[in-house]
């Protein structure tokens, strides 16, 4: 007979799983979805809508998803998120052979529903976290992202041969993984879930003192959100600039790759760091890494190491920033408005994430890449203000 403890530990596995699942499913969301894009369009000009689309997908989708968490439990959010983007999957193979636009940037859209699923499992798996080991478990969420993000691309070459084999609509194959995956991860989230499993206990002394916080929530958010458009803004507009200034694609896509992998690889170090030492030290230890990384970007955008080593240092802030900011607002929100809360960080960071790539370009048309990383520096300087009220507001607070 299972017991509370080892269903908190399947779930934790379940969690982990999809996250891996799902980061499979959604490799061809942006790579492909652009280049089919581009093809049904004719031309470039199509193909930045299918990053957009994605994001905002998972922008719109947050809060819809938090209240169905609220109201019917995470399983059900999670397997209907999941299943928005099997069916976000299959319209994009339907469009492929149509030829139509409309309903690839709308498939898409469907697909971004699974980013919000993403989002959504970081903060699901502290449901069942004690708050010493809160950090911790969030992270090894956020971490199992990496083995979908380093499978899913490499996925995407078998998938056109694939495609092509089956007399599939050109472009269209590697979607087959995209569905497969999805499947896969919905069927995880909803047994390997379950109905009426135990979350662990807040105390009435920490609701309390959660329910006193209040007012800081709305500025972790913030600092959240900042952190991720500071991140999408260097990192959307690296690739072009790397090939304009004699890259190949290969090239720069291998830098995203190492960009990447120091967004999760290195979370569960940042998400121990943050049980041990605190959640505000290490997003001050974020912002100073984007800070380092900015830096970088901007006085030597000629040297494609040493932007490399932007690259891979900006992902390192993103982490250290995102995971500390998603344990601290875990933290702040364990009253009865704790999944809306968290909705609305996820949908913040979607959107700041979405509005990030819409400007980078235009920024790097009137600024050159140098100026973009120095335009960037005033969402650093930002959120380190931000951080800074945090901290007033809680020590206020707890001596009320």
């Amino acid at each position: 007979m299972s017991t509370p403890v080892d269903s908190i530990r399947r779930i934790r596995r379940a969690l982990i799983a999809g996250q891996v699942l799902a980061g499979i499913g959604l490799g061809s969301a942006v790579s492909v979805g652009s280049l089919l894009a581009a093809h049904i369009a004719g031309g470039d000009s199509a193909a930045g809508l299918a990053a957009t689309m994605s994001t905002l997908g998972s922008a719109v989708a947050a809060i819809p998803l938090a209240r169905v968490a609220m109201q019917r439990g995470r399983r059900r959010a999670l397997t209907l998120g999941a299943s928005i983007a099997i069916l976000g999957g299959l319209l994009i193979i339907v469009a492929g052979g149509l030829m139509s636009l409309p309903l690839v940037l709308l498939g898409l859209l469907g697909l971004g529903v699974g980013g919000a699923v993403n989002l959504q499992a970081r903060f699901a798996v502290t449901d069942y976290s004690s708050a010493e080991n809160r950090g911790r478990d969030l992270s090894m969420v956020v971490w199992a992202t990496t083995i979908g993000a380093i499978i899913g691309p490499n996925l995407n070459g078998i998938g056109v041969v694939i495609g092509d084999a089956l007399g599939m609509p050109e472009l269209t194959g590697p979607f087959i993984f995209t569905v497969a995956a999805q499947l896969a991860a919905a069927s995880m989230y909803w047994w390997g879930i379950g109905p009426n499993v135990p979350t662990v206990t807040v105390t009435k002394a920490a609701a309390t003192t959660a329910a006193k916080l209040s007012r800081a929530v709305p500025f972790a958010i913030a600092v959240i959100g900042l952190g991720h458009a500071t991140m999408v803004a260097v990192m959307a507009m690296t690739p072009v600039h790397l090939v304009h200034e004699g890259a190949t694609v290969g090239e720069a896509s291998f830098v995203i790759s190492l960009h990447v992998a120091g967004m999760y690889a290195m979370s569960p170090v940042f998400g121990i760091l943050s049980d041990r030492i605190g959640r505000v030290p290490v997003l001050i230890l974020g912002q100073v890494v984007l800070a380092i990384s900015l830096a970088l970007t901007a006085l030597f955008p000629m040297d494609h190491t040493i932007v490399t080593i932007g690259l891979i240092l900006l992902g390192l802030g993103w982490s250290a920033n995102t995971v500390a900011g998603s344990a601290l607002i875990g933290e702040l929100s364990q009253g009865p408005k704790r999944l809306t809360i968290q909705g609305r960080s996820d949908a913040a960071m979607s959107a700041s994430g979405a509005l990030a790539g819409v400007l980078a370009g235009p920024a790097v048309t009137a600024l050159g890449y140098s100026g973009l990383s120095i335009a960037a520096f005033t969402f650093v300087g930002a959120a380190v203000a931000l951080i800074a009220l945090i901290v007033t507001l809680r020590s206020r607070e707890s001596s009320e």
